[in-house]
């Protein structure tokens, strides 16, 4: 007899997130529901704003990816004022959502995602002189020397968290599923993992601190306006640039002897999984593209991230991106609508119609009619999936060179087949390939950045005539942020906004089925996933936070008559 379970809420993610799954008498999921159950909204408070103010108001859609929402509003804006940045503008903000992403894909692994691979608990059967060799054995895979091989760090690892476990003060580790058959890393294996999670948690500071070099200050950066930046005496300091470079090269250096190195192990521990395709999903991808390389303007510059679309996991083909074709449908979703919409026409209308059946005191989602504060995203009439594995998958695809370096050079050590990109697993790993890739290109930013301004090139903003180019215009600052595509489309008319729409990465992964029935990347991608116990959904959580959600982001709507819609009460002894 099929069973019908609720993950709610998701934890380990930014916002608020359930999954409704059906499983089979094999255990294995047949059928599976993506619904954000809260909701929020920035659209509707930009309209009537003068549109230079618009970026410091959209960072506020999300409390992590601030940055890049900050500067897609104000890339919207110079792109509807027909306004190029200078030289110095584009590699700070370059640099600025650079440390971004770096920081925002080591956290994910080690203190979001991490603890569906890993089992603490076992870290406590674990040798500490083994351990070591885990050090050397997975570093060697990487080709690098490893982040820490000391038996005594290991063995005071291991007795912290003794203390932890002896006091009951698990923390973040409290209330997982630990002891689950689907964990498959030995004791060693986890010692190693749980160290670099602690050190991790120290050393992500100094990407923040590499966001506050040239943005101000960190998670909410101040110094990108319209036509370039503000940083002035950051850029003219020596000082300043080498201090961004000297935090830049230690992080980067974790990167490669730490976080690599673990994502072999944890490919290598769960290979079965990745051959298999564990997570795949929809197997179509789509990059907007992003980290201008020149100064040719905005949609004409090279491009480290090339933009582009594939579908069904055909890399022979890649069809080139055009925003036009981008629509945002309504039918499963809390919005009125009826048909999809290009998001310059968006709308966000409010139409919640609750919850359907109660069984057992549960209430469950009405899964034939609206069920999420989620739209759901459409690219040509195709459901696509979004970041970090799309980026690479359309790299590869579009035959960029360094794309397609790094991403070979991971197989070729990790000894695995190009088909394991399409799982849980390889979705993982293309986050670590992008860190790296990202780590590297940013030291050859610095240096580019320290070069032009020695060169006695200090420009950092680009003139207009605010009057004359805010009477009609409209504009889209398309990029990628972490999480994946992210857009901001605005229309301006008489120096005001008239109409402002994100779609955001979460969006494109997080929506719930569209007009055809058609599920979203986070539906597809649980669909035969097997699961060892109902009771412990542990690979629920590792599939979705593969994608490392942001729901805060996904849902922008505010009930501007402050009516209380809901009241939530949340039973925390299913969190994790």
């Amino acid at each position: 007899m099929s069973k019908h379970i609720v993950v709610d809420p998701i934890t380990r993610i930014e916002g608020h997130l359930r999954i409704e799954a059906i499983i089979d008498d094999n255990n294995t999921i047949v059928d599976a529901y993506s619904s954000s159950t809260m909701f929020r909204g920035i659209e509707e408070i930009l309209r009537g704003r003068d549109p230079r103010d618009c970026g410091l108001l959209a960072m506020r859609i999300c409390g992590v990816c601030t940055g890049t929402h900050y500067q897609r509003s104000i890339e919207a804006v110079e792109h509807a004022f027909g306004i190029t940045i200078p030289k110095n503008a584009r590699i700070v903000r370059n640099l600025i959502q650079g440390s971004l992403y770096v920081h925002d894909h080591v956290v994910h692994f080690y203190h979001l995602h991490a603890l569906d691979w890993v089992d603490i608990t076992k870290a406590l059967e674990a040798d500490p002189k083994k351990t070591v060799d885990e050090a050397f054995k997975w570093a060697k895979v990487a080709g690098v020397n490893p982040w820490v091989a000391d038996a005594a760090k290991f063995g005071e690892v291991q007795e912290r968290l003794k203390k932890f476990v002896k006091q009951g003060r698990l923390g973040p580790f409290a209330k997982a599923y630990w002891g689950n058959p689907h964990y498959k890393l030995t004791p060693e294996q986890n010692l190693l993992a749980v160290t670099h999670y602690l050190q991790a948690l120290d050393l992500q500071r100094d990407a923040a601190k590499m966001m506050a070099v040239f943005g101000g200050k960190q998670p909410h950066p101040q110094s990108i306006v319209v036509g370039g930046v503000t940083c002035v005496q950051d850029i003219k300091n020596p000082a300043r640039i080498g201090l961004f470079k000297d935090l830049l090269m230690n992080f980067r250096k974790f990167i490669k002897q730490a976080y690599l190195p673990d994502i072999y192990m944890a490919g290598t521990m769960y290979a079965d999984e990745a051959l298999d395709g564990t997570g795949g999903g929809l197997k179509s991808f789509l990059s907007y593209g992003d980290f201008r390389l020149d100064d040719t303007g905005f949609y004409n510059s090279a491009l480290l991230f090339p933009s582009g679309v594939v579908l069904n996991g055909d890399l022979s083909r890649v069809y080139e991106f055009d925003q036009n074709k981008v629509t945002e449908d309504v039918t499963h979703a809390w919005y009125e609508g009826d048909k999809p919409l290009h998001p310059f026409d968006g709308e966000t209308i409010p139409k919640y119609t609750g919850f359907g059946k109660k069984e057992g005191g549960i209430a469950y989602l009405n899964t034939k009619e609206k069920y999420s504060w989620i739209k759901s995203p459409i690219y040509d009439d195709h459901r696509v999936e979004v970041g970090p594995l799309a980026r690479m998958v359309v790299g590869v695809a579009k035959g960029d060179k360094r794309i397609s370096e790094y991403v070979t050079r991971f197989l070729k050590n990790g000894n695995l087949p190009t088909k394991v990109l399409f799982s849980t697993v390889g979705r993982t790993a293309a986050r670590a390939i992008e860190t790296e890739l990202m780590a590297d290109i940013m030291v050859e930013w610095t240096d580019e950045l320290a070069k032009n301004v020695a060169s006695g090139d200090l420009s950092t903003w680009t003139e207009f005539d605010f009057d004359k180019v805010s009477k009609d215009a409209q504009g889209y600052g398309l990029a990628e942020a972490p999480r994946g595509a992210l857009g901001h489309w605005v229309k301006i008319k008489d120096g005001k906004v008239a109409n402002y729409q994100t779609v955001v990465p979460s969006t494109w992964n997080a929506g719930p089925r569209d007009y055809k029935d058609r599920m979203g990347a986070y539906e597809a991608s649980l669909i035969g996933t097997k699961v060892a116990n109902p009771e412990e959904p542990l690979e629920i959580l590792r599939t979705i936070h593969s994608f490392d959600p942001c729901i805060a982001c996904a849902v922008h709507l505010i009930d501007t008559k402050g009516r209380e819609l809901g009241v939530y009460k949340v039973d925390t002894s299913c969190a994790i």
